[in-house]
């Protein structure tokens, strides 16, 4: 489960295992001293009437052997009343009266034994004796139901505020370990932006001289160097193309010239339509990758404006039918009347690379469906073939620069490759997504979704 597997939530059960386990070991102690408390109270009351009992031994008028027991009227008051914490008392006499017991004292008194100990308990009685000679014994005991009572209400108090505790302890656990991960959040917020190509983000650092702050000091540094060398990847990459294109139009102003002389071998005129066909991809080439530096490095937010995207649709239809049906292509639409702030242009480039797609990538004979619909705020175009399709291997790919599913596409198709990471970038500049699904040999959908709503959307980085 996600649950358990977050940091967070980890340190936080261990934190509160401990100090359960904690106030768990501290409740017991303190109950076990309360009860060890109260029962020494009780036998050092018990142990101060034993010597009175003891003392108030006499021989017996006219024969010294034998002993009475007679308690003083002074002595009375300690062992007499019936409350619940009444102390009683059992003498046993080996010569005399053999056992003597105050009114109070239980009948089911069990004598005690040389070598026993000289406290015990019976039930919720408290007991302690003495053996003042061979064969005598004192005994001295009361009820101890209220201290039992008082004790079972300690633990329950012990057990309310061992609560409150945890839950305080916990809550304020929370808070500390959130405090203490923010810093972990900030990092993972600011790599995910950058993941999404946002390389000027950087992590603000609470506490530059611990640990973590030395952390974000060192990942902040590394973002500015990817910033950097991915800034001079773009300039490399617009400056390239830049300078190719004035070659490249001069490469093919010669070949056409070539071409339209009649005095040149089929040889010749083979060479120079080999070279024109190769200079005219050179020139699709150059004017991709200069699009996509554009988009990629672009600081000027979008200007977008209120445009019919229907009659984008339309428009794109109109201008690829001759692909169509040069392919033999039936392309069939149902489109409702739709207004979507974006850039006509740029809109219209990834209608153009998505229905161009699928009319060459489509078997013969084939069909190409557009849809277009109005869906919470947002706008939604699909374009479906039912061409060859996408392998699952390759769909997690086709948005990649200079990717072609060749396994899966047809080869003879002339494409560069970075048609659908051009759709991918307009898209994601506008605040949109696209999204692709595809089955083999049954062919694919792609779905554009484009705000209906004016955005303060920049480029995509």
């Amino acid at each position: 489960m996600k649950f358990f597997q977050s940091i967070r939530w980890q340190l936080q059960l261990w934190y509160g295992v401990m100090l359960f386990t904690v106030l768990c070991g501290f409740g017991i102690t303190t109950y076990r001293l309360e009860n060890t408390r109260q029962i020494r109270r009780t036998d050092e009351e018990l142990q101060q009437r034993l010597p009175i009992l003891v003392n108030s031994q006499r021989p017996a008028l006219g024969d010294r052997e034998k002993r009475v027991f007679k308690l003083s009227p002074k002595d009375m008051p300690l062992f007499e009343g019936g409350g619940a914490d009444a102390i009683y008392y059992v003498v046993w006499l080996r010569h005399g009266e053999p056992v003597t017991r105050s009114a109070n004292a239980p009948l089911d008194v069990p004598q005690p034994k040389t070598g026993d100990l000289p406290n015990r308990n019976r039930g919720q009685l408290r007991e302690t004796f003495l053996f003042p000679g061979p064969g005598d014994c004192v005994l001295v005991g009361r009820s101890i139901s209220q201290d039992l009572s008082d004790l079972h209400q300690f633990a329950w108090w012990l057990t309310a505020l061992g609560g409150a505790v945890l839950v305080l302890g916990l809550t304020g656990g929370a808070w500390v370990v959130s405090r203490a991960l923010r810093p972990i959040r900030d990092i993972s917020n600011a790599a995910e932006k950058i993941a999404a190509g946002d390389l000027t983000r950087r992590i603000n650092a609470s506490d530059p001289a611990n640990e973590l702050g030395q952390l974000v000091s060192v990942l902040n540094s590394t973002f500015a160097r990817l910033d950097t060398a991915f800034g001079q990847q773009s300039r490399f990459t617009a400056d390239a193309a830049h300078e190719l294109r004035t070659p490249l139009a001069v490469i093919l102003s010669h070949t056409q010239n070539s071409l339209a002389s009649d005095e040149l071998t089929a040889e010749h005129r083979e060479a120079f339509e080999a070279t024109h066909r190769a200079a005219q991809r050179m020139r699709r080439l150059t004017e991709s990758l200069l699009t996509l530096a554009r988009l990629d490095f672009s600081s000027e937010p979008l200007a977008p404006s209120a445009c019919r995207l229907d009659v984008l649709v339309r428009e794109c239809i109109e201008h690829l039918a001759p692909l169509a049906a040069q392919q033999q292509i039936t392309i069939n639409h149902q489109i409702i009347p739709t207004i979507c702030y974006c850039v006509p242009e740029q809109i219209q480039q990834v209608l153009t690379n998505l229905v161009s797609n699928a009319i060459c990538y489509n078997r013969p004979t084939g069909t190409v469906m557009i849809h277009l619909w109005n869906e919470d705020g947002y706008a939604v175009i699909t374009i479906i073939d039912d061409g060859r399709g996408i392998l699952p291997a390759d769909l997690p790919h086709i948005f990649e620069r200079f990717y072609r599913a060749d396994k899966s596409r047809n080869s003879s198709v002339d494409q560069s490759g970075l048609g659908l990471a051009i759709v991918q970038a307009i898209v994601d500049a506008h605040g949109g997504s696209i999204t692709v699904t595809s089955t083999a040999n049954l062919g694919s959908t792609f779905a554009v979704r484009l705000p209906l709503e004016r955005g303060e959307k920049g480029p995509a980085k």
